[in-house]
């Protein structure tokens, strides 16, 4: 069955892109979400050319990607006669990858390679933005190689690509510079060493059981949230959900309500809705992978049984089911570019997933336009908040 995803927006519309890299012609699957959509990123290029230049009898074996983004790196390895693996902790690039690269090719929901998955002989990361995300990802890359296999590492100087070149000359050896143009840097390692030491300061984050606990207080009452790097406001309560959360203290979910939090982050909006809630069932959904454990995890702290975080492009990946109440603190941000087309998609499959009666309460920075949005689903918009930074808007669905 075909998801009822209730999409006007071009969100869920998918494009193939031919891109020629070297000798080599891929064709690679986005649309809005997905990152670099619309463009080539230079730092994926980067990595996609220096496969692409070197003939598969030299380069042929088993390549590791993470951060795969739409899958251009991944499917240049492919064509270039790699067994692919293929990484991303979002789920619209998940999706991407796999349309980009096509069957065989081994692409999963992960931030970064398990601990015991070993014996690469290429492994390439396009960086992540935040500095302990992008440490986390070079490092478990670099020890799931085969001695002397190569990372290859590309990203912008103004994501951090220069200061990780010191860090990955400090844990793994010489770092080269392969190229750099458009304000981008590609850097390559050898692995050398059978055994790797790891930073102290970020071995912990490399078993995915350690978790940030985030004592919370918010909507009268009390628990402690889990985070993990790279989740949105992971080491504290962002003020848009505080706000929120204020909200719905005020306008609390109905007792036995279903609930649906959209773009749950580390699961603080799911815990106060499922207490509010007590037996409604509360599905809580994220993009990110490491937010959706991570929102399992503060679930199972906060001890609520009715709920429970899963993984999906808004709300593609859970079939039809509808609620009584839908709330989020919508992304509008992939990578570093705005999107806006996430926070329409999120609009539009709340109004798609509400009963008749049902309730959206949604926040929002000031500034940003989804009155119109919400209007065109819903028919009125009601204002719950509006404070100097953000707002808060409410409609029910006809």
């Amino acid at each position: 069955m075909t998801p009822n995803t209730g999409l006007r927006s071009r969100y869920g519309t998918w494009a193939t892109t031919p891109v020629r890299v070297g000798s080599l012609r891929v064709t690679i699957a986005s649309k809005p979400g997905v990152f670099a959509h619309g463009v080539i990123d230079p730092a994926a290029m980067m990595l996609a050319e220096w496969i692409a230049e070197r003939p598969s009898c030299e380069t042929a074996g088993r390549s590791l990607h993470v951060a795969s983004g739409n899958g251009l790196v991944a499917a240049v390895a492919r064509h270039a006669g790699f067994v692919v693996t293929a990484l991303d902790r979002y789920a619209p690039n998940v999706h991407a990858t796999r349309r980009s690269v096509g069957d065989g090719a081994d692409v999963r929901h992960a931030a970064w390679p398990e601990p015991e998955d070993r014996g690469y002989q290429l492994a390439t990361v396009r960086i992540p933005t935040d500095r302990l995300s992008a440490q986390l990802a070079v490092s478990s890359a670099y020890r799931s190689l085969a001695p002397g296999g190569t990372l290859l590492v590309a990203g912008a100087n103004d994501e951090g690509i220069k200061p990780l070149a010191t860090f990955l000359a400090q844990q793994c050896g010489t770092v080269r510079l392969e190229a750099q143009h458009s304000g981008h840097r590609l850097l390559a390692v050898h692995r050398t060493q059978t055994d790797v030491v790891v930073d102290p300061t970020i071995a912990p984050w490399l078993d995915p059981s350690c978790w940030h606990d985030l004592p919370v207080t918010a909507a009268g009452t009390t628990f402690v949230c889990a985070s993990r790097p790279g989740v949105f406001s992971w080491q504290h309560l962002d003020e848009a959900t505080r706000i929120l959360c204020d909200v719905l203290h005020g306008h609390p979910v109905p007792e036995g309500a279903t609930v649906l939090d959209l773009g749950c982050g580390a699961g603080v909006l799911g815990v106060v809705a499922a207490r509010q809630s007590r037996t409604g069932r509360v599905v809580l959904l994220d993009a990110d992978v490491e937010a959706v454990r991570s929102a399992n995890e503060t679930v199972r702290r906060a001890e609520c049984p009715n709920a429970m975080a899963l993984a999906s492009d808004v709300t593609s990946d859970i079939g039809d089911e509808a609620f009584d109440v839908v709330i989020s603190n919508p992304p509008f941000h992939v990578g570093k570019a705005t999107e806006l087309d996430v926070p329409r998609a999120f609009i539009e499959s709340a109004h798609a997933r509400l009963v008749p009666g049902g309730a959206l309460r949604f926040v929002a920075n000031r500034t940003l336009p989804y009155e119109r949005w919400m209007t065109e689903c819903f028919g009125a918009v009601e204002s719950l908040h509006d404070g100097r930074r953000f707002k808060v808007l409410g409609a029910t669905r006809r």
